[in-house]
């Protein structure tokens, strides 16, 4: 980024400093994580071994604050580093994401108590986190949660159920949104807390080293301590924390998109039909000069929402950066789609086969379209930011 994000806006170029992270873990990625992607896929498990080695390169806390342990890095950098690992594994860019997910309410909410509390474990990778928002009956619909926590002196009862929650039954700390009596607030509970247990293991399409689960609360008391911010802010916490990682999920998304053309080009050049190489078919070079447009525009979207994470600040909603997180998050994950789904066509049957990788990118692009808000949502916070918030 240049000197001001209005010129990285102008401009899209990168920084010094940024191409030299982005560097760092491209040849991180492609030398220890892309030769993991196909087991991590098959085992459907939580790869530590992912984990430990972003934390001893501190990308796990890239962008958390350096008094807590982080690399205070801003958001674009940590954008760069999970571009690049979903470009080769889609399941180890969740480490971080996730990771980022479920501190952040911590981060944007938090009192220093708890910050210091624990914010130095999560940033470099002794804990792992997670965010718990999602219900049966409320998903799209945030507002709609059950899940109730009940003051008594200086502690919270919490009653109620969580589920489609990532890190569930790995991670350490939650954070945990549930309605008050002010309205909806959240909390920090940890693994361990009685009356907190992790349900049943959500078998799915893709991103499988990344474990989703339910969550149940049973009388489950939690210290007024662990309050993030004060009752009925959590609805605040809550799209405040999507603001910042929805341009991340949109960076998982392009990753996928330019990892799977990477696979998508080399193979072109390669495979020869009718005595020629299938890269000289005008057909095959019309798809790929599609898919290399939308990941450039989706790039763009990208690195904009991330430029204004760091350059917009805010005590409430900043439309703004809403619209431009959302807009990110949107057309990247659908570029996501379209661009794997016509990798694993031009691969034909090879597409359609595991050890080609394509399928596999496939079936990790869709959720990106579905988790942090379904483009539909997108769409709707898109049209409401245009309208300022009339419709």
């Amino acid at each position: 980024m240049n000197k001001t994000a209005e010129g990285f806006v102008n401009t899209f170029d990168l920084s010094s400093e940024h191409l030299e992270i982005k560097e760092g873990i491209h040849r991180l990625a492609q030398d220890k994580i892309k030769p993991r992607a196909m087991e991590i896929d098959e085992q459907a498990e939580y790869p530590m071994d992912i984990l430990e080695l972003l934390s001893d390169y501190g990308y796990i806390g890239a962008n958390m604050p350096e008094e807590y342990g982080g690399a205070g890095l801003d958001l674009l950098s940590f954008c760069l580093i999970v571009e690049e690992i979903a470009r080769v594994c889609a399941s180890s860019s969740q480490v971080a994401v996730v990771q980022e997910l479920g501190t952040l309410p911590i981060m944007i909410g938090g009192e220093e108590s708890l910050k210091k509390r624990y914010l130095p474990k999560l940033a470099t990778g002794k804990n792992i986190a997670a965010y718990a928002l999602t219900e049966p009956n409320a998903g799209s619909d945030v507002r709609s949660l059950k899940t109730k926590a009940e003051r008594t002196g200086d502690t919270y009862v919490l009653n109620g159920q969580k589920m489609f929650i990532s890190n569930g039954g790995v991670a350490d700390v939650y954070s945990v949104f549930a309605q008050t009596e002010k309205g909806i607030t959240a909390f920090v509970v940890e693994k361990d807390t009685p009356g907190f247990e992790v349900g049943k293991l959500e078998k799915k399409m893709g991103i499988k080293g990344s474990p989703t689960a339910q969550l149940f609360f049973e009388n489950c008391v939690i210290p007024l301590e662990n309050r993030i911010g004060e009752e009925g802010e959590g609805w605040l916490i809550a799209m405040k924390t999507f603001d910042k990682s929805r341009p991340t999920v949109a960076a998982q998304a392009l990753g996928i998109a330019q990892g799977a053309l990477d696979v998508a080009l080399e193979y072109v050049q390669e495979r020869e039909q009718f005595g020629k190489s299938i890269s000289s078919f005008q057909a095959i070079q019309f798809m790929l000069a599609d898919m290399k447009t939308q990941i450039e525009a989706a790039r763009g979207l990208v690195y904009r929402a991330a430029a204004k994470v760091n350059d917009l600040t805010s005590t409430g909603k900043n439309p703004e950066l809403t619209q431009s997180s959302s807009m990110a998050k949107m057309f990247a994950s659908d570029v996501a789609m379209k661009v794997t789904t016509d990798a694993v066509q031009l691969l034909g049957g090879y597409g359609f086969i595991h050890e080609y990788q394509v399928e596999r990118m496939m079936r990790d692009a869709k959720i990106t379209q579905i988790y942090e808000g379904t483009n539909q949502i997108q769409r709707m916070v898109i049209a409401r930011t245009m309208l300022g918030g009339k419709k």
